[in-house]
């Protein structure tokens, strides 16, 4: 079914990662149940969806059983479990596949502040494009992939060369649109290599109001400080 109203009811967040960085904690469970302030960095993620979104769905991985049970005690709509697979994976062989409305992609380790709506009508205002990625500011200490843009358009991603943007980890697709215009993709890095070359990835002109990584138990200490206080 085609939604035709301007809204996404959609979001997936990816937490089916190693967390290697987070080891030891990670030997004995998955890096979106980290602790924060008597939550976890999953259950922050999926509370700030639940104003806006309807649907929302968790991929599990690593220690994907303490993740399932943790997460449908918060009400998310589907577990998809995708261990030792790409994080694009789920967009290609499960039922989303054949989902024809835009849906936000986001990592559970990342803790933001966005204004969803604005988000969502400017998808639309841009005709829906086979992606948008929403883009950050650089943090220090923190890694990301830096944008390359021209009117909105993306023609390169960068590890190495540097821009004043960066993706934040939160993008929007229609996973049915994808589907039938691009090759199977197991990892985002080809599949935005893919649309690159259709120049169909598009950066928003929003930013999130505060956005943070978390990869190492430092970087959670420090999250804690900055978006709790300390």
């Amino acid at each position: 079914m085609i939604n035709k109203n301007k809204k996404i009811n959609h979001a997936v967040i990816l937490a089916a990662g190693r967390g290697l960085r987070m080891m030891p904690f990670t030997n004995q469970l998955p890096k979106a149940m980290a602790s924060i302030r008597g939550s976890t960095l999953i259950e922050i993620g999926i509370n700030n969806l639940k104003k806006k979104i309807k649907n929302i769905y968790i991929t599990v991985g690593h220690k994907g059983s303490f993740l399932a049970s943790h997460v449908i005690e918060q009400n998310i709509n589907a577990v998809i479990n995708t261990n030792n697979k790409g994080n694009a994976w789920f967009l290609f062989n499960t039922l989303l596949k054949n989902l024809n409305e835009p849906i936000f992609v986001l990592t559970c380790d990342n803790v933001f502040q966005l204004n969803l709506d604005k988000i969502s009508d400017e998808y639309f205002k841009f005709k829906k494009p086979d992606c948008m990625i929403v883009p950050t500011k650089p943090v220090k200490g923190l890694e990301g992939d830096y944008i390359f843009q021209s009117n909105n358009i993306v023609n390169k991603l960068s590890r190495k060369r540097k821009t004043n943007i960066y993706c934040s980890g939160i993008q929007i697709m229609n996973p049915y649109e994808i589907n039938k215009k691009y090759k199977k993709r197991n990892n985002f890095n080809k599949l935005w290599n893919d649309i690159i070359i259709k120049k169909n990835l598009y950066c928003s002109n929003y930013y999130p109001k505060f956005w943070y990584a978390v990869d190492t138990e430092k970087q959670l200490n420090e999250l804690s400080k900055i978006y709790y206080g300390k």
